[in-house]
């Protein structure tokens, strides 16, 4: 079968060849189709090499070396980069970085333990750090703040309250204050403003916090199983002085004392607390977790 294979495509050539000697216009013509096809592939194969495909999470990275390249403590990203993380973090899903509520990072605590808190590293540079907190049912990140960051969270699944605060500018701590009236003494006790006070169910738009606005200090807590998706730009750094503090917070009525020199809250006490500075909480626990997503390369 192969010889006569062989000899069969020899007189077909021997045909074609003969054909094109007689007629230049078709030889012409089969040049013509050969080049045009030629060329076809090379398109084909160029749009093919365009067409890469970039994971949500690079792009977030990317992003973020962007947003953050000129970017230091208590600097905040301009408007327009704001609006561009904002977007990439808007669109962000679960299936982005594999994730869902029936993994084991979300499953709820034995009864009479506090829950445990997964945090899941996705990178950390100078400029910014991204990480996804994953909390189960009753789950507490405790109020704390966010010195000179501004901090961009995407709740990705679940329902969680967000209470958080700003401080109120014009008035400075006190180093005698009382705000309960079991504890007569307490020292560093300031007033903030709450700035949020809600429930958030995914999907929901991202919310933002800058270094002297939008809530800089806030405490999550997980009404149901949640995962939050935090950027801080820059991240936390205690040789760098942004260490992470932990806060109480008292009701503005509980303070004893003259009420005169805070008459510019007009009847709006229900919208001001006084945060007394803490140790971290001993029954908050958060363990690190290897992050089992789309991979990112950092160029």
């Amino acid at each position: 079968m192969g010889i006569e294979t062989s000899v069969a495509n020899k007189k077909v050539k021997e045909v074609c060849e003969l054909a094109k000697d007689k007629n230049p216009t078709l030889n012409s013509n089969l040049n013509s189709k050969t080049n045009t096809n030629s060329k076809g592939k090379k398109s084909r194969r160029r749009r093919h090499k365009k067409m890469v495909v970039v994971s949500p999470v690079q792009k977030l990275f990317n992003t973020c070396n962007e947003v953050f390249d000129s970017c230091s403590a208590g600097i905040v990203p301009s408007p327009d980069n704001i609006q561009k993380l904002k977007a990439v973090l808007d669109n962000f899903k679960p299936a982005d970085v594999d994730l869902s509520p029936e993994m084991p990072h979300f499953q709820a605590s034995e009864p009479g333990r506090a829950p445990v808190i997964r945090y899941l590293h996705l990178h950390e540079c100078d400029k910014f750090s991204m990480g996804i907190f994953c909390l189960p049912p009753s789950g507490v990140i405790p109020l704390h703040n966010h010195p000179g960051m501004t901090v961009f969270s995407k709740l990705l699944f679940g329902t969680m309250h967000i209470k958080s605060y700003d401080w109120v500018a014009d008035v400075s701590a006190s180093t005698s204050v009382a705000v309960s009236p079991s504890t007569p003494e307490q020292p560093d006790v300031r007033l903030a403003k709450v700035k949020v006070n809600s429930n958030f169910t995914a999907p929901c738009n991202t919310s933002i916090l800058f270094p002297t606005d939008g809530g800089n200090m806030h405490c999550f807590t997980a009404v149901t199983a949640c995962a939050v998706l935090d950027v801080l730009g820059p991240p936390y750094s205690d040789p760098d002085g942004r260490h992470c503090q932990y806060y109480f917070d008292f009701p503005f009525a509980n303070r004893s004392g003259t009420m005169m020199e805070y008459q510019f809250l007009k009847g709006e006490e229900e919208g001001y607390a006084w945060l007394q500075e803490r140790e971290k909480p001993e029954d908050l626990t958060v363990i690190g977790e290897l992050y089992g997503g789309p991979a990112i390369v950092e160029k």
